[in-house]
């Protein structure tokens, strides 16, 4: 019988050279996020030297935003929204070097109880053309994030609102009587109104605002701001969904409305996207 140390040790070995060989980034943090250990990989994905990564604090939020350039959350901050959730949670990541844009990443972190101590495992994949799609994180229609991503993208807001001592809007936009423009312009006239509307958003709005199709007749706004409330972005919102559109030949004004709610960070995603619904349908 091979006595116990002897084979965890043999395991330990196979384990580190099964991590090192894997085709994505792994990263082990502690729930301040101190790397514990890494692989090859996610060192040079994120940019440093692989001899340089344990000991490091918090490595994504070093050089790194989001998509949208907002910074990250910390390691602490993410950590505790998996635990609170009780599911792993991804984000996307834009790494820099030297200033410049070096790498983007999908980030998965996966909260793990290890000898009574909580720790994030962080699996880093390069982000390919269409892994957006592929994950189902960007509506077909649209091309806009869907409901996962607006989701995270909210709860990245709260995040910095919370810390930062900032705000975060959310607005609801209903289309309402899609189904009878789909019944009378065919489901290609409802399809067209919504790329239209979803364009309209995306061209008038902030760059740095998250517009998304929340579902099959509504979009949703996050935005961010320092003071007031999100009655503005409201209004703008209205403002730019409202006006005359052509379908399959033919001009009609959409039916919309708008509903909006703001948090200083106190307030989880859910509850808020509870809220404005009630406003909204009410």
């Amino acid at each position: 019988m091979v006595p116990l140390t002897a084979a965890a040790s043999a395991a330990g070995a196979v384990w580190d050279d099964l991590v090192a060989e894997l085709p994505v980034g792994m990263l082990l943090q502690d729930e301040l996020g101190v790397v514990l250990a890494g692989n090859r990989l996610a060192a040079e994905l994120l940019g440093v030297r692989h001899e340089d990564l344990p000991g490091s604090c918090d490595p994504l939020g070093r050089s790194a935003s989001d998509d949208s350039g907002a910074p990250l959350p910390s390691c602490a901050e993410i950590a505790a929204q998996v635990r609170r959730t009780g599911s792993p949670l991804t984000v996307p990541v834009v790494v820099a070097r030297g200033g410049e844009r070096h790498v983007r990443l999908w980030a998965d972190h996966h909260l793990l109880v290890v000898h009574g101590q909580r720790q994030l495992l962080v699996v880093l994949h390069p982000v390919h053309t269409d892994v957006l799609r592929s994950r189902g994180l960007l509506d077909p229609l649209t091309g806009l994030p869907g409901r996962a991503l607006l989701l995270d993208r909210l709860e990245q807001a709260l995040i910095r609102a919370r810390t930062c001592g900032t705000l975060a809007s959310l607005v609801l936009l209903d289309v309402r009587q899609l189904a009878a423009v789909n019944a009378r312009h065919g489901f290609r006239g409802g399809d067209e109104l919504l790329t239209t509307l979803a364009g309209r958003l995306r061209e008038g709005l902030r760059d740095d605002h998250t517009v998304a199709r929340y579902g099959g007749d509504e979009f949703a706004v996050v935005a961010e701001h320092p003071n007031g409330s999100g009655e503005a972005v409201a209004e703008r919102v209205l403002d730019l969904v409202s006006r005359s559109v052509r379908i399959t030949g033919t001009r009609l004004r959409p039916a919309v409305r708008v509903g909006w709610v703001t948090s200083d960070g106190t307030a989880d995603p859910h509850t808020m996207i509870s809220h404005v619904e009630t406003r909204l349908h009410r």
